[in-house]
């Protein structure tokens, strides 16, 4: 199977989504029982953290966790979004910059302006775009960004989705309720695929297509901790209640540059491995023996990796004992524990 292909199911009755690009699952989204990132609640402040300049809240569906909190008081009300998963007996990690996102838009209340993607270079139909902008968005205090999904499409489409979002942005800053509640959800599995897989792919939806393109496999293959690279070379991706665990293995090859090509293939293999667990949070990589001159090379290819990533990875670099440290926002859902259930 070549080429990408978006495939749309269930796994013992929760929504999710695959991604496959030539035969291989690049991404996996699975319903949860926890708080979707994106959701929005009207949320009370609850008690400050001064040691760690936070503040927890008080929302339907448990504690939250604000971080660089400033002139908030307890018992204040206000808007926050979630951000990510918490992690186990942890609160919900949350942010007061709310976005409302689409597959064509994002619109930014705080943020006011009207923004194009870089990506789109194309003079012309940056004016197109900037002119649906103008027309949909008029006066509207909110700011947008036009993503670069909008390439080519129909201009009755993104304008669609613009006042969609628009609309949606406008009810909820003007919100002046007095109990915690969810205003928002986050986006199903289904929706986010639309949203977030934008490429060129085939599209499938009957029931029982995991099973025919090989995603259950693969979701099988995810639960170990091996993961294989080329030239006979592996990592082992174990995380612990602290931190995700990585470590590079030469395997069988026994030649002067194995370190080298083994660290080389983790930091293309690397995005995916954790994509498709759903980890974040602390990575340290326990990398291969190799010389410092090849360093830098290495760090490079692992940021040209992440660059593509869906979710916002910060290389935070070497330690003293020659690790590489990364720091991962958990936008995906820990797949451990899920994958025991769904594919029990």
């Amino acid at each position: 199977m070549k080429g990408r292909t978006i495939i749309l199911d269930h796994l013992k009755g929760r929504e999710a989504a695959a991604l496959m690009v030539n035969g291989k699952l690049d991404d996996i989204l699975i319903e949860s029982d926890q708080p979707t990132p994106g959701t929005i609640y009207r949320a009370r402040a609850d008690r400050p953290v001064k040691g760690q300049g936070g503040m927890f809240l008080s929302t339907p569906d448990g504690p939250a966790f604000l971080r660089q909190v400033k002139g908030l008081a307890p018992g204040q009300m206000l808007l926050v979004q979630v951000t990510g998963y918490a992690e186990d007996g942890k609160a919900i990690p949350v942010t007061q910059k709310i976005l409302f996102k689409s597959r064509y838009a994002i619109v930014t209340p705080d943020a006011p302006g009207l923004n194009i993607s870089r990506s789109i270079r194309d003079e012309a139909e940056r004016d197109r775009l900037l002119e649906i902008a103008h027309e949909i968005m008029g006066d509207s205090p909110h700011g947008l960004i036009l993503r670069s999904a909008c390439l080519g499409v129909d201009s009755d489409d993104i304008a669609e989705d613009i006042a969609a979002m628009a609309d949606m942005a406008a009810a909820v800053m003007s919100d002046d309720g007095l109990e915690p509640q969810a205003l928002t959800e986050g986006d199903t599995p289904h929706l986010l695929a639309w949203r977030d897989w934008s490429e060129t792919a085939d599209v499938e939806r009957e029931a029982g297509s995991f099973e025919h393109h090989g995603v259950l496999d693969a979701l099988e293959a995810a639960r170990g901790i091996h993961v294989s690279l080329s030239g006979g070379a592996f990592l082992y991706i174990e995380p612990t209640r602290a931190l995700v665990a990585v470590d590079v293995n030469t395997g069988s090859d026994v030649s002067l540059a194995a370190g080298v090509k083994a660290n080389m293939a983790c930091a293309k293999a690397l995005p995916r491995a954790l994509r498709v667990r759903g980890l974040g949070g602390q990575i340290v990589l326990d990398l291969a023996p190799m010389p410092k001159k090849d360093r830098r090379a290495f760090e490079t290819s692992l940021r040209a990796s992440f660059r593509a990533d869906v979710e916002e990875t910060i290389l935070v670099g070497w330690t003293p004992l020659g690790h590489y440290e990364l720091q991962r926002k958990r936008g995906r859902v820990a797949l451990a524990g899920i994958l025991d259930e769904v594919l029990a």
